[in-house]
């Protein structure tokens, strides 16, 4: 279906003489009533009209495919004085108000003008519509809109907790259901027919488009978005299909009016939106995506339901604390409501539990614990948690946290920056580094905080579900950035927590020799390491690190690194120690970044999972 038509320029194309006649006669009838701005003519005579000009049309949404529309046109008169005296007569422009109606059931044949006015303003519409004749919903409309969706469609579903059954939903729609392959990338999930046509479907047997006759009123769903797990299952594409039926044929009759070969809305997977400008097609993707899940969900009955199931797994599982519960209960009511445990998520934040916000959480491929945080401490295009990569990137080029890292006050863990005290680190008995139940509780006290903005190619309506979602099956791209979240923290509470280990570690780092070999030999002795230990620990022959602390063997720079990570050194100290030794990191090379990342932001951690970090991102290691 094409973008942008315009109901306004299709009135004035169409019914400019319908609107020329009725303003005409208005005029003569009413011209000593009318409130000209004239300047010579002091006694009006009579009044020609030259032309009329279609400024606004204001739509109203009526049931079925009727509506009404005031239009706004703007008229060229000349008037001439009624007192033979003066010979004068004047131009001036006026505007008019018409109000029309008509049934797009009939390609608007039955068209009505009932009233003309002199323009005051716009008249305030009950359920306006866009001039692409898709109707107006904000935000803050839409459970309303879904709750009315379901009390003309399925209005059982508002009075008790129950599943949606999309295909009974449709049915009583007087809409028809078919599985089948629409493209071959799948670049097309679902489709809605309007108008009997041939349409052409992707066949898997014959590896081509085939055309096949098809029905009105035929929703058509490709078997392939039950994998298309991130953007909900079936359900929800035959649920989305269905809004596109309730709420967009008018805005596709009018596509027809223009090009009467119009037949189908699809919904593509993803897109661009060019220059932020959204189109109509955008705005009914938009309104559809919306209030598909709130339909399959309404509020009030989702929390009723979200509230017995916290019920009954805080009992099975003997704890009180809803983050604990949260997981089971997202999936117990995704199950339930038969939709994906995305949409159950999203909904759980729509409720006012923004523990969900911290669960089913995949960074680099990796499970992140559920964790939560003070209600509003995040912004909905904010998070906790980053990928390692783009961990290392912001530890780089951002100058601000490079030094909150540097000093040692954060250290990367659990795919979060935490602030580095036994209150909020801890090792489990692998020697994992870990966050502490403390800190998944209490994440604004001691995480760093990161913006996420999608990548251009990516419709701007996916992003609540990408940036709450970020799961493993998310191909999104996110651009992410620090925002000074450490502000949480409070920093009296930060500089007590970390005087001591800074403390500790500042006069060390002050003793520290200029020959790097000398500082080898100290800060092994302030760790408390034999070569035994670190030999293990490094996985290097004990006499080659003992030649390289005496000096009489220089190493390599990867020498240099896996020690400094194998006496867990803070970021200051391994630096003074490349820089005074014969190596230095080359940031051109790609495993001298990753280095340099693991020296900065997980010196902390064992060796073990220093060394999988390593080779996971493709960085030579001894």
């Amino acid at each position: 279906m094409a973008g942008n038509r315009s109901f306004k320029d299709y009135v004035a194309d169409r019914f400019y003489n319908e609107l020329f006649t009725a303003v005409q006669s208005y005029t003569a009838d009413n011209c000593d009533d009318l409130d000209l701005r004239l300047y010579r003519v002091r006694n009006i005579g009579g009044i020609e009209m030259s032309d009329i000009e279609v400024k606004f049309v204001y739509v109203n949404d009526l049931p079925d495919m009727k509506i009404d529309f005031d239009v706004a046109v703007e008229a060229e008169l000349e008037v001439r004085e009624s007192d033979y005296h003066y010979d004068e007569s004047e131009n001036c422009r006026q505007w008019f108000m018409l109000k029309c109606s008509g049934d797009l059931d009939c390609n608007l044949d039955d068209f009505t003008i009932s009233s003309v006015t002199e323009y005051t303003g716009k008249n305030k519409q009950s359920k306006p519509m866009s001039d692409s004749l898709v109707p107006i919903i904000n935000k803050e409309q839409l459970e309303s809109a879904a709750a009315d969706f379901l009390r003309r469609h399925s209005p059982e579903a508002l009075k008790t907790p129950m599943a949606v059954e999309p295909q009974v939903l449709a049915e009583k729609m007087g809409l028809v259901v078919e599985m089948r392959e629409i493209t071959k990338d799948f670049s097309v999930f679902g489709q809605i027919y309007f108008h009997d046509c041939d349409a052409e479907f992707y066949d898997e047997d014959s590896d081509e488009m085939v055309q096949t006759h098809v029905d009105a009123r035929t929703i058509f769903v490709d078997p392939k978005a039950y994998f298309l797990r991130n953007l909900g299952s079936v359900n929800n594409t035959i649920v989305h299909e269905c809004v596109h039926w309730d709420k967009h044929r008018k805005a596709f009759e009018l596509e027809r009016l223009y090009n009467s070969s119009a037949s189908k809305i699809k919904c593509q997977v993803a897109g661009g939106i060019k220059d932020n400008i959204r189109d109509a097609a955008d705005w009914m993707e938009w309104q559809a995506n919306a209030l598909a899940p709130r339909i399959q969900m309404p509020l009030i009955m989702f929390k009723t339901k979200a509230f017995e199931f916290i019920k009954q797994f805080r009992t099975e599982l003997g704890t009180s604390k809803l983050i604990d519960v949260m997981e089971p209960v997202i999936d117990a009511l995704a199950a339930f409501f038969c939709v994906s445990r995305l949409a159950a998520k999203i909904r759980m934040i729509d409720a006012g539990y923004e523990e969900a916000i911290g669960t089913f959480t995949y960074i680099d491929g990796r499970y992140v614990k559920p964790h939560r945080f003070k209600k509003g401490a995040l912004e909905r295009n904010q998070t906790f948690s980053i990928g390692a990569e783009d961990a290392a990137i912001q530890s780089i080029t951002n100058t601000e946290m490079a030094a909150l890292v540097r000093d040692g006050s954060y250290i990367y863990a659990d795919s979060h920056f935490v602030l580095n005290h036994p209150k909020y680190i801890t090792q489990d008995i692998f020697g994992q580094t870990l966050l502490t139940d403390y800190a998944r509780t209490h994440m604004e006290e001691c995480c760093l905080v990161f913006e996420l903005s999608v990548k251009t190619g990516c419709r701007e309506r996916y992003y609540t579900e990408c940036f709450l979602n970020r799961d493993k099956t998310s191909n999104i791209d996110f651009d992410i950035k620090y925002c000074n979240g450490f502000e949480y923290a409070a920093p009296e509470k930060k500089a007590q927590l970390l005087a001591d280990t800074i403390a500790e570690e500042m006069r060390v780092y002050n003793e520290l020799p200029n020959s790097y070999t000398s500082s080898l030999k100290m800060v092994r002795k302030w760790r408390k390491v034999t070569y035994n230990e670190l030999a293990e620990e490094i996985m290097v022959n004990e006499r080659t690190i003992r030649r390289i602390v005496n000096g009489e063997e220089q190493g390599s720079i990867n020498s240099i690194v896996l020690i400094c990570l194998g006496l867990h050194l803070p970021p200051k100290i391994s630096s003074h120690i490349i820089r005074n030794s014969p190596f230095s990191l080359n940031f051109n090379n790609n495993s001298h970044i990753w280095y340099d990342f693991a020296l900065t932001h997980l010196y902390p951690k064992s060796m073990d999972e220093i060394r999988t970090f390593l080779q996971e991102h493709g960085a030579e290691i001894l």
